[in-house]
């Protein structure tokens, strides 16, 4: 028997995920045997990994209005381009303002790894998160939303957003061998995507990969499609699944820390309902 935890991206609407892991471990849950997750889906999951409750909501409430942190503004220099703060949000407040526990993130014992959308291919990559990166460069490729951040090259691979290629990576959990999987959405779930409305720009910005181009045209068909297969999966008793009843309208680079905290909270209320149900469905032997 193999658990799997998925979490789905979102950028700062991942904070009602936060709020469901900083439940699990309020409530002593172990972790998962394997942990797959897209964009800040894996960004923020780290730190339940590392066992660090809250970190993400204090990340997120004490930097979210920091224009070091996110802004237009980081755009203007050359060696960011991005509109978050690179080297400020993926170095410095883990190293120096907010330390991530590196330690008891090596310490644990399961897989993780973070999804990633190769231009080449236009597919999704899989890829193990190191257990010790003061750049944090997986985590800035898994994160790199198409025109808001530069593109990110791994081991001469050009990346972007895992998102992309595969928002809600629960196939890719049971070909790791889980049995047992629970996947956290950050959409309410009568959530339908709508066909990208950048796709012109897109077209002109990437025009040499043609391949990530076609995923991009096809992104909504293929995540609306995602979704109702694991609804029915979730219905044949094969996966749980938590989703949030209302996102509250929070966008990716909220800024309203009314709305980050209300939406945190929904999370870890969803977390504790779902505590035990997630206690027995990774212990129990069937």
């Amino acid at each position: 028997m193999k658990t799997g935890l998925v979490l789905e991206g979102g950028a700062l609407r991942t904070i009602f995920s936060s709020g469901v892991c900083d439940a699990f471990l309020d409530a002593g849950l172990p972790l998962p045997d394997y942990t797959v997750g897209v964009s800040a889906g894996i960004a923020y999951g780290v730190s339940y990994l590392s066992r660090q409750s809250r970190r993400n909501l204090k990340l997120v409430t004490t930097y979210a209005n920091d224009r070091r942190y996110m802004g237009w503004r980081n755009f203007a220099d050359p060696r960011n381009r991005s509109y978050f703060g690179l080297k400020f949000a993926y170095e410095t407040i883990p190293n120096e303002l907010l330390p991530f526990d590196y330690d008891t993130f090596e310490a644990y014992p399961g897989t993780v790894e973070a999804v990633v959308t190769n231009l080449n291919t236009g597919r999704a990559d899989y890829l193990p998160v190191p257990r010790r990166d003061g750049h944090n460069l997986l985590l800035q490729a898994t994160c790199a939303i198409p025109l808001m951040f530069p593109v990110i090259h791994l081991d001469g691979q050009p990346y972007l957003d895992g998102g992309c290629a595969d928002p809600i990576p629960w196939k890719h959990a049971f070909d790791m061998g889980c049995d047992r999987v629970v996947v956290i959405l950050t959409r309410e779930r009568d959530y339908r995507k709508e066909p990208d409305r950048t796709i012109r720009v897109l077209s002109r910005a990437f025009r040499k990969y043609p391949a990530f181009l076609e995923t991009m045209r096809r992104r909504a068909e293929l995540y609306n499609a995602s979704r109702e297969e694991l609804f029915a999966l979730e219905k044949a008793g094969k996966v749980l699944v938590i989703a949030p009843e209302d996102t509250l309208g929070c966008s990716r680079t909220e800024k309203d820390m009314e709305v980050i905290r209300a939406l945190w909270q929904i999370g870890y209320f969803a977390g504790r309902r779902s505590a035990n149900e997630v206690r027995a469905f990774w212990t129990a032997d069937f």
